[in-house]
């Protein structure tokens, strides 16, 4: 109830973004109450915010009502800017706030992100550098190195910088799922296992954590680890309610191929009813949704002997 109210919530003010967008785009007011809002919502919709924050911030008048909140609008003008390539735009409201706010961290985030924009790598580096040795637990910046080494290409750098976050802040999801996919990318398959892993342990119920660890232990093969990838699209399958295809499958898949590694010598397998409610279950599924295709999913189930 909580989860569906949220989501309400969330597209009611979506839909009150664009309103707001379209009224101040054709001169009907409420830019700033709009660009207040993009900012809550953390919309990234670069072009009209940096169309109507330069408007407000050129307008002397304008500018003066907002006070203190008008150097919030350069540092979101400037990140707008950036966005859209405007690089001189960026430049010049991040000098604003460099003499308003000489020596802030904050402003020396935005001064790497121009080094970034430009493609000045090293120079983003070194400023990064510069912040962290004040303060080693800033969040932003650590994100934003990860960020330089994978926009270079250089996975392995992203894989090293990613842990020593992880070390910093382990509770942090996103950043373990990250390092799972570069791992699977590089075909360090194990090593995404462990991610998976901790995925699991923190956020046992989420179904995209079970289905990626099952297909990286199906990937790695063997007995043990086919096994426990069928246990993982198993638990796949529950949490989605039975409604997750690909997990379907990969019960099948898995029972299929434990079926020729073990030749019949696991009795535990043979007598297993799993796989054949998997199989019945894709069958259904495709005669409901794409019943061209069921003659074809029923002679790959009977080649794998699930039918």
């Amino acid at each position: 109830m909580a989860a569906a109210t949220a989501t309400a919530t969330a597209a009611e003010e979506e839909a009150r973004l664009l309103r707001l967008e379209e009224q101040a785009e054709q001169g009907g007011g409420g830019a700033w109450e709009y660009l207040s809002l993009a900012r809550r919502l953390r919309a990234r919709r670069p072009a009209p915010v940096l169309r109507l924050g330069l408007s407000l911030l050129n307008d002397a008048s304008a500018r003066s009502r907002l006070a203190s909140e008008q150097w919030t609008l350069y540092e979101q003008v400037a990140v707008a800017a950036m966005d859209c390539q405007r690089l001189d735009v960026a430049k010049d409201c991040i000098g604003v706030l460099s003499k308003q706010f000489p020596g802030s961290a904050r402003v020396g985030r935005l001064e790497a992100l121009l080094f970034e924009a430009k493609g000045d790598w090293a120079e983003a580096e070194r400023a990064y550098a510069l912040i962290l040795e004040n303060n080693p637990f800033d969040q932003i910046v650590h994100k934003r190195k990860i960020a330089i080494a994978k926009a270079q290409g250089d996975m392995s750098l992203a894989v090293d910088y990613l842990n020593k976050y992880l070390e910093l802040f382990m509770a942090d999801h996103d950043a373990w799922r990250e390092l799972a996919e570069i791992y699977v990318s590089l075909q360090m398959y194990k090593q995404a296992a462990f991610c998976y892993e901790e995925l699991i342990l923190a956020q046992p119920t989420i179904p995209l954590y079970h289905l990626a660890y099952a297909e990286v232990l199906y990937t790695l093969g063997g007995l043990e680890n086919l096994q426990t990838a069928k246990k993982y699209y198993a638990s796949t399958v529950q949490l989605t309610g039975g409604k997750n295809t690909r997990a379907l499958f990969g019960v099948c898949l898995c029972s299929a191929a434990i079926s020729q590694l073990t030749k019949g010598r696991n009795k535990e397998e043979e007598s297993s009813e799993l796989q054949s409610l998997a199989a019945e279950a894709l069958m259904k599924d495709y005669k409901q949704r794409a019943p061209s295709m069921e003659a074809l999913v029923a002679g790959m189930l009977k080649n794998m002997k699930l039918s």
